[in-house]
């Protein structure tokens, strides 16, 4: 790739492009918000001839999701078959440049900002270090708005201001004949424009792949938004508890469907037209396989999912296969789903291992056995000194296993209702810890905080009905007004009261005999 040169333009060529088109904010770029003190120190600039830095653009024939106006300024679309160019550096100097020039009004916040309202002092020497244009209009001197210094005709000038004429005629000479120096970055894969935005910007403000991804697929005549699709996405998810869904999920589930792969490099070489082909029937898959996890794992809420990324290679399973999983499959989908859950699986390396699992989910299609290189500990020890944390795919593994059983509450075993909304942290009301840390505290009892320690319960039992009693007195309790108390306290893999040490208060046989139960399982689930 040849350097780009810099090359120069006028100020009103600069303006006209905007004009015509030809120039475009991409979307991924902030809006405008330069406000009138800053503009009229750039413009300050401008009439001194001082530097105020280059304009990288690139010129490209790709249609990009883009800023459509400025204020009250409608930007035109770029001419069918023409080059854009994309402003990649020096957004907000060009769109003050534009906005001076056109007088627009702009509303920010509750505050409308006059853009025409930027004045030049008539009455001071542009050749001193005072400021020649300033955003207010000056109490004791004689001065002219830069909009109309630029737009008014030179016989309402000469009427307006007899005495400053030359002046503002050398001031409009300055504005006129000023070069700001541009760079065009031609013909560059919008990848590398985008790391070529990222290094220039300012800010430190890297772009994602998805700003990336919704700027390379917008298509305005197919009426196609990535942005707007994966907003609309979120908000059906939403209504069924999986409103956690990160969008570069959505992206690995797209690449994924389309060429196997899920690596950054795969998502960007991924067709605009591929991409809004396959978009409704990924939404369906992705879709299926949250409804799967729903009814088949009985995962009522993606904050209980131990990755996020177990929604790619599912969502291949059902972007490939439109039926339910046959009973083979069923039994190959969910020792997937487990290993990779106990194991840590995607910890680190996600876009190479959901690769290779792309490949298994094919094998679980055809309908035979998949080969695992990761391996899983269900070892009861290892499970009863495991530290509780919402953070964890491994206790979020457990917590699922938890939710399977749907845990009836204590007091009437009426149903526990899950949602992200009260599962996000480890201190929050619905984990409830079936001997209260502060008993085991007070007690000096350790490993108080274990897994196998943690039940799931409704907001209110917890907070007033437990709090830190033991469990031989707070479940007496229960015992005398649920009288399906045995029942209920199965859904919460505690099978027998006596024999889980709790009329006792025996911390090590609760935890001994539950982690026992929940080792029997898992290994229903896995073939270790």
């Amino acid at each position: 790739m040849k350097q780009p040169k810099p090359q120069s333009e006028k100020y009103s060529d600069l303006v006209t492009y905007i004009r015509k088109g030809y120039v475009k904010i991409p979307k991924f770029q902030r809006d405008f918000v330069w406000g009138i003190e800053n503009t009229a120190k750039l413009l300050d600039s401008i009439i001194k001839g001082y530097p105020i830095g280059t304009f990288i653009l690139w010129k490209t024939r790709d249609r990009l999701r883009s800023i459509k106006n400025i204020g009250d300024a409608e930007l035109p679309s770029t001419p069918e078959g023409d080059s854009v160019q994309y402003i990649l550096d020096g957004q907000q100097r060009l769109a003050s440049l534009f906005v001076v020039l056109e007088g627009l009004q702009i509303q920010k916040g509750n505050k409308i900002i006059d853009y025409k309202k930027i004045y030049v002092d008539l009455d001071k020497d542009v050749n001193t270090d005072d400021e020649i244009i300033t955003p207010e209009k000056p109490k004791n001197s004689k001065s002219i708005t830069v909009y109309d210094l630029l737009s008014n005709k030179i016989s309402y000038l000469v009427k307006s201001y007899p005495d400053y004429i030359d002046k503002i005629q050398n001031y409009k000479d300055r504005f006129t004949t000023y070069e700001f120096s541009t760079i065009v970055v031609p013909d560059y894969p919008i990848d590398i424009a985008a790391e070529i935005f990222t290094r220039i910007n300012t800010t430190g403000t890297e772009l994602t792949l998805f700003e990336i991804m919704c700027a390379k697929t917008y298509d305005e005549t197919k009426n196609f938004d990535l942005q707007e699709k994966y907003r609309e996405l979120q908000e059906d998810l939403g209504n069924i508890g999986y409103d956690t869904i990160p969008a570069s999920i959505v992206l690995q589930c797209l690449s994924a469907n389309l060429v196997k792969e899920c690596t950054r490099k795969a998502i960007l070489k991924l067709r605009k037209d591929d991409v809004i082909e396959i978009w409704d029937e990924t939404v369906e898959s992705i879709k299926g396989t949250i409804d799967y996890f729903r009814t088949f794992y009985r995962i009522p809420a993606s904050r209980l999912l131990p990755y996020n990324a177990l929604l790619v290679p599912f969502s291949y399973f059902f972007f490939v296969n439109k039926d339910k999983p046959k009973p083979d499959q069923e039994i190959f989908l969910q020792e997937y789903f487990w290993r990779s859950s106990l194991s840590y699986r995607f910890s680190s390396a996600v876009e190479t291992k959901l690769g290779q699992d792309v490949k298994r989910i094919t094998q679980i299609i055809k309908g035979e056995k998949p080969e695992y290189d990761f391996n899983v500990i269900l070892d009861k020890d290892e499970i009863k000194n495991h530290w509780f944390s919402t953070g964890d795919s491994y206790c979020k593994a457990i917590l699922s296993l938890y939710a399977y059983f749907q845990p009836k509450s204590f007091d009437n075993n009426s149903n526990i209702i899950l949602d992200n909304s009260w599962l996000k942290k480890s201190n929050s009301r619905n984990y409830h810890h079936f001997f209260p840390r502060a008993y085991l505290k007070k007690n000096n009892i350790e490993n108080e905080n274990t897994i196998v320690n943690i039940t799931l319960v409704d907001d209110y039992l917890n907070k007033r009905e437990i709090r830190a009693k033991s469990p031989s007195i707070y479940m007496q309790k229960f015992k005398k007004i649920n009288p399906n108390l045995d029942k209920t306290m199965k859904t919460h893999l505690i099978d027998d009261l006596d024999e889980f040490g709790v009329w006792e208060d025996d911390y090590e046989s609760f935890l001994n005999k539950r982690s026992e139960r929940i080792v029997e399982e898992l290994r229903k689930r896995i073939e270790v």
